[in-house]
């Protein structure tokens, strides 16, 4: 497989950051690991060696980006709005300095990667497509929450008007822009949760976001697992074949 790593100082953010590439050719996705995660940890917790076939046969590249979670959502010492504006800086550099460095490595100036990640990295897919969808073809999402007034991240439906436009539940059960409700609709759309341990939460996220795409008319697979299904990498790799084994055929 065809590894890169690439490092450069953010303006964004005012600090270096590293990616990894995987793979020569194909649709890019955008990866983001789980909660405080590295940007090697989608291959060190093995979801890379998981998925080796479609990425060595050219269907998918892979670009897996580091977090700043610990400045952002849980860095509890700083109140709400000052997460929300670090997160915003994050933004930035994905949408600013990422989504270009994709576009160039793969020749394609017009290209709309796809988000993916589990868990805290679903947050983040599911967050940056819902917020850009003119950026970004579509979101791959397992096992993730969707709303920040959540133990998880201290924050409470007080917290909500600080934080509002990075809760997807939060922004989407309130949007009525039919043109970006338009754009929801053209894309690929594919959110998984189990109904085993330590997914209640995400289960819980996962089917309330089911019925805003319903209410709104945006088609969305939305895919709840077993109960045997529980909030791990081996699920997950089952999960990212089965999905992936649709898109890519």
């Amino acid at each position: 497989m065809h590894i890169e790593e690439h490092a450069w100082h953010s303006p964004a953010l005012g600090r270096d950051m590293s990616l990894k590439v995987y793979g020569h050719w194909g649709d890019p996705f955008i990866v983001f690991p789980c909660s405080r995660g590295r940007y090697f940890d989608y291959e060190g917790m093995g979801m890379v060696a998981a998925i080796a076939s479609v990425i060595d046969g050219g269907r998918i590249k892979l670009f897996c980006v580091d977090s700043i979670d610990s400045d952002s959502w849980y860095d509890f010492s700083v109140p709400p709005a000052h997460r929300n504006a670090r997160h915003e800086d994050y933004d930035r550099y994905v949408t600013g300095e990422v989504v270009p460095f994709v576009r160039a490595h793969c020749h394609q100036p017009e290209a709309r990667p796809m988000t993916n990640g589990c868990s805290m990295g679903a947050y983040h897919a599911l967050n940056f497509f819902f917020k850009h969808p003119d950026l970004f073809q579509g979101t791959v999402a397992l096992s993730g929450l969707y709303r920040l007034d959540r133990a998880e991240f201290g924050l409470g439906s007080d917290d909500l008007p600080a934080v509002y436009f990075n809760s997807p539940l939060t922004y989407l059960a309130g949007l009525v822009d039919g043109y970006i409700l338009e754009q929801y609709r053209q894309r690929t759309i594919v959110v998984c949760a189990g109904q085993g341990a330590w997914d209640e939460e995400a289960l819980a996220d996962t089917r309330h976001l089911e019925s805003i795409c319903r209410e709104k008319g945006i088609p969305a697979w939305i895919d709840i697992w077993g109960h045997d299904v529980n909030h791990d990498w081996p699920w997950w790799y089952k999960q990212m074949n089965y999905f992936l084994g649709h898109l890519y055929p």
